[in-house]
């Protein structure tokens, strides 16, 4: 006996509709926010922008397929949003769907939007880092930067950087690698200041 398909969102009730943006889609909104911060946002930055990735996802939910990786397709959206509006400062405001508006505002009241974030530094890389480690995450070429948190601290795959991010596959690998040999440099040159490890002199001396 075969698995029944998941049913098409565009075959759903509302009620249908908006269990599943809840369940699939909200889990997913602390981590958005994490990488917002971390593209050189300022908190009501990211919140903006995370709450549009949100609104966007829900405008287009139809075009979800349920039980696959919503987390890869939010960050996708958030990326997109990212290249095209906030990034390059857009000219006009995009026409606003109110609907949309009031529905996402909801769930977000009802998941308690602001008391979840909370504070990113506290929250996030303080929380699962030490400081120095988070500079020089900080310190990394935003390209760099972006490919180290996806792969390192939200757990993607490459193939589903390379799709967040639209470059190729090779691209996402070069970058990665590079990422991670700028952090050991700046965190071995961190460590020989402490005294924490010999520098190649005093291994010389010795």
């Amino acid at each position: 006996m075969t698995d029944e398909a998941p049913k098409e969102i565009e075959k759903m009730s509302k009620e249908e509709k908006d269990r599943l943006f809840r369940e699939e889609a909200l889990p997913h909104l602390n981590a958005l926010y994490n990488y917002a911060r971390s593209i050189n946002y300022s908190q009501e930055d990211a919140e903006d922008l995370v709450q549009d990735t949100y609104m966007r996802a829900y405008r287009f939910f139809h075009q979800y397929t349920p039980g696959s990786n919503c987390k890869a397709w939010l960050f996708t959206i958030l990326r997109n949003l990212y290249n095209s509006r906030y990034k390059q400062y857009k000219k006009k405001p995009d026409k606003v769907h109110y609907e949309d508006t009031d529905e996402v505002y909801n769930f977000m009241v009802e998941g308690e939007w602001t008391s979840e974030i909370g504070d990113p530094e506290s929250e996030f890389f303080d929380s699962i880092l030490p400081q120095r480690i988070v500079d020089a995450i900080e310190e990394l070429p935003e390209e760099f930067k972006s490919t180290l948190i996806l792969a390192d601290l939200e757990d993607f795959s490459y193939k589903e950087i390379a799709e967040i991010l639209d470059c190729p596959l090779g691209t996402v690998m070069s970058r990665l690698h590079r990422a991670r040999n700028i952090l050991k440099k700046k965190l071995v040159d961190y460590a020989e200041e402490q005294g924490v490890v010999k520098t190649e002199n005093e291994n010389y001396n010795n």
